[in-house]
């Protein structure tokens, strides 16, 4: 799970306070009430008064407005871990098909909503999608996962590239168009890119990798071929979240997924600029809609992720939420950090990991505002009942000093 938190103001409104916050977090009414609290310290205070803002919980909060509970939502809300899911990838086999046909992608999406009603609804897609529109074909197999057709490793491949073709991803925007409609205000829409390193590793490389040992080399012995198509990928990934912005999409995450798959001097190099080049864009034409930043394994790069200018740093749960906050100072909000293991796990174990996040989270007001989600996805089997306490649980949270008699 994650926890995001931000400065005591906030680009987007002047009156913003390190009181709001926005809770990726939940836990069910009897799991929490009947269950021992390790804490009995009294909570000082109270939430504020709402923001009057017509917006979603999750964006007012991701913009630092006042709100009056911590939202919730789940970073891969879709999947294997819902029957009604696997009933209809059996009757459509293809991840393709099922990621790039409006009727599917609509249906998936809010599958959990309906389901769990969490704060955020993200689009059902890949961090791969666009990658056609811009003269990169791909296919996903079963077992091996994506596949680059051809992959880029000259300076001639390079010709293959063109500028983005919106007019291809048509099912993407026509998707979060019906989103916005389906869920009105009562939740946000997200939508999602891939960073422009991470998207290079898969055109270098071919596919999935575990060593990056072909982009990891071309850094060294093709430079000017790599920054090429780090740039190109800048330009066309910029587009493309412009493209959701007005399409329906209130909130952008950027999954820098294999950024942590190089040291930090070398991310610094060749990732940071490309983000940050992409945020100044997307700010020019979107300046309200907030933009996530998320790299796994990211602990080594906290300091380094603030300089791409974006609104929230994701940490997964290898980075203590404390240090992370501690590290990363009031200048950007935080998301995190819970271990989705924890849904595999007795109730009472989640009960308790779940009343420490409150705890942190609470006890962090006074510095920034919060937001928690699960990180990264939960598993095929993991235990629903876990999952709808540990989502449900943010609606409660008004009622924290309950925990804390």
């Amino acid at each position: 799970m994650q926890i995001i938190s931000a400065p005591p103001r906030s680009r987007f409104s002047a009156s913003c306070s390190p009181s709001g916050s926005f809770l990726h977090l939940g836990f069910a009414r009897d799991v929490i009430f009947r269950s021992s609290s390790p804490s009995r310290r009294k909570i000082p205070l109270r939430f504020p008064r709402a923001s009057s803002s017509s917006d979603p919980l999750l964006v007012q909060a991701a913009r630092g407005d006042l709100v009056s509970r911590p939202p919730a939502w789940m970073m891969r809300q879709a999947g294997r871990y819902m029957a009604v899911y696997r009933k209809l990838a059996e009757k459509h086999p293809s991840f393709r098909v099922r990621s790039e046909t409006v009727d599917l992608i609509v249906e998936i999406s809010l599958q959990p909503w309906r389901a769990f009603h969490p704060d955020g609804v993200i689009i059902f897609s890949d961090i791969l999608t666009p990658l056609p529109a811009f003269g990169v074909p791909f296919e996903i197999e079963e077992v091996k996962g994506p596949i680059i057709q051809n992959p880029i490793s000259s300076e001639d491949d390079l010709n293959n590239l063109h500028s983005i073709d919106l007019d291809k991803l048509q099912f993407v925007g026509e998707s979060l168009k019906i989103l916005r409609s389906e869920v009105g205000e009562h939740a946000a829409v997200l939508g999602f890119v891939g960073a422009p390193w991470t998207i290079a590793t898969y055109i270098v490389e071919g596919g999935t990798t575990r060593t990056y040992a072909n982009i990891k080399s071309m850094c060294h012995t093709a430079p000017h071929v790599l920054k090429s198509l780090l740039s190109h990928l800048t330009r066309a990934i910029s587009e493309y979240i412009i493209f959701q912005v007005k399409s329906g999409a209130q909130c952008i995450q950027i999954f820098d997924s294999w950024g942590g798959q190089i040291p930090p001097n070398a991310w610094e190099q060749w990732s940071r600029p490309y983000i940050q080049e992409m945020v100044r864009v997307v700010r020019k034409e979107c300046p309200q809609v907030p933009l996530v930043l998320y790299i796994n394994g990211n602990g080594g790069l906290l300091e380094r992720m603030i300089g791409t200018g974006v609104d929230v740093i994701g940490l997964d749960w290898t980075v203590d939420m404390a240090d992370g906050r501690r590290r990363l100072g009031n200048k950007v909000a935080v998301q995190g950090n819970v271990d989705p293991a924890y849904l595999f796990c007795p109730l009472p174990a989640l009960t308790d990991e779940i009343h420490s996040t409150l705890r942190f989270l609470y006890w962090g007001l006074r510095f920034s505002r919060w937001v928690a989600v699960l990180v990264p996805a939960v598993g095929d089997l993991c235990c629903l009942l876990g999952l709808a306490s540990w989502l449900l649980g943010s609606l409660l949270f008004r009622a924290f000093e309950l925990l804390f008699p």
